[in-house]
């Protein structure tokens, strides 16, 4: 299985890739790259089109994807699109969360025939930095399926049927077939401990004791 760190977007508050800030003297994909090879992976990638990443020693791909935030005017795409198009087993992992050992290891060894997401969820760890749960990865070995969700995804919202632009949670409730909207907290892989992306800069002075 080929794991894929998605590491594009834009996003202003940040003077560089935030995936490329460090922490404890580690870039936070440098770290995720380092617990897989802990734990055995060894088919790592990124997904981007930053030349900063160039300097990680794993394998750059890279394919077109207008996503930006909406801090930005006009078109911002469309943030499933950012799955690196394979029909190949890959595991998706969001190059901007800060993941504990614990965390990736149960990325790693956790079993699937289709698809499975890893996700936080309430009640939160007393050591985790936001009030909501936030998305981690998606392990794909059934690439049809989740490239026909992602396309129905996109149907959908094009139909008015989300309440905000689709990304994880809206494609997951789709690969699940459950109502739309309304997160079920209990269907994915949990993990509940400090793991969580960085939305902004300050967050990562929240989480360097745990590292």
């Amino acid at each position: 299985m080929k794991y894929i760190l998605m590491c594009g977007g834009q996003y202003k508050k940040w003077s560089q890739p935030r995936q490329l800030t460090e922490i404890n003297g580690e870039t936070v994909v440098a770290r995720t790259i380092r617990l897989l090879n802990e734990n055995g992976v060894k088919d790592i990638y990124i997904s981007a089109t930053d030349p900063r990443f160039d300097e990680l020693g794993v394998p750059i791909i890279k394919h077109n994807n207008n996503y930006k935030t909406a801090e930005y005017e006009g078109d911002i795409g469309h943030w499933v699109d950012a799955f690196y198009p394979t029909m190949e087993k890959a595991c998706y992992i969001f190059g901007d969360v800060l993941f504990s050992e614990d965390a990736i290891k149960t990325i790693v060894e956790t079993k699937t025939d289709s698809i499975e997401f890893f996700a936080s969820a309430p009640p939160f760890d007393e050591r985790y930095i936001k009030p909501w749960a936030e998305p981690f990865a998606f392990k794909v070995v059934d690439q049809a399926k989740f490239r026909a969700n992602l396309v129905m995804t996109k149907q959908l919202e094009a139909n008015g049927f989300f309440s905000r632009r689709p990304i994880a949670w809206e494609l997951w409730q789709v690969i699940k077939g459950t109502p739309l909207n309304i997160i079920d907290y209990t269907n994915y892989t949990v993990i509940n401990d400090w793991t969580c992306d960085i939305d902004e800069p300050e967050d990562i002075e929240k989480m360097k004791e745990f590292v």
